[in-house]
C-alpha cells in the first residue's frame, strides 16, 4: 500500500468554493445521458484549467460525484443535477467516488472524430443559440 487510508473504492468529500468563472470543471451523465456501460451516474468530464477544482486539485476527470451538498445524485437527469449545482452556493460539498484515469479513458472514450476543440466549438455554438432565443423571446415579450 502507499500509506493512504482510503481505497481507490472508497468515496471522499471534496469542497470546493465557486470561483470568478464557477467550480471549475464539467459533468456528464444522468438518467437522460446513459453510457455505454447503462451508468446513469454523474461524472466528471472535463477540468478546466484555472479554475477553482483545478486550483483545488482534489477532482479529477472520471470521477463520480455521488451528492452535492448532500443532495445524493440518483436516478436524477442531466438537467436536474446541473440545476442544483447553480443552486448550490458560494461553498460546494461533493461526495466522490475516485475513478482511476486510465478506466475513465476506456469506459468513456470521445466520440469518433471529435476533438476537445471540436467539442468546445460545439459548446459555444449550444450556448449561442439559448441566448439568441432569450433575446427573441424578450424583445417579442417587450412589443
Amino acid at each position: 500500500m502507499n500509506g493512504s487510508l482510503n481505497s481507490p473504492t472508497d468515496p471522499v468529500n471534496i469542497t470546493l468554493k465557486r470561483g470568478p468563472t464557477g467550480l471549475g470543471f464539467n459533468i456528464v451523465g444522468g438518467v437522460d445521458q446513459r453510457d455505454a456501460m447503462n451508468d446513469s451516474g454523474i461524472y466528471v468530464s472535463k477540468i478546466k484549467e484555472d479554475g477553482a477544482a483545478a486550483l483545488d486539485g482534489r477532482l479529477q476527470e472520471g470521477d463520480k460525484i455521488l451528492s452535492i451538498n448532500g443532495t445524493k445524485l440518483e436516478n436524477m437527469a442531466h438537467r436536474q443535477v446541473v440545476n442544483i449545482f447553480r443552486c448550490a452556493g458560494n461553498q460546494v460539498e461533493l461526495h466522490v467516488l475516485k475513478r482511476p484515469k486510465e478506466d475513465w479513458t476506456r469506459h468513456r472514450p470521445a466520440p469518433a472524430g471529435w476533438t476537445p476543440s471540436a467539442l468546445s466549438v460545439l459548446g459555444f455554438l449550444l450556448a449561442l443559440s439559448a441566448c439568441a432565443v432569450l433575446v427573441v423571446r424578450r424583445f417579442r415579450s417587450s412589443n
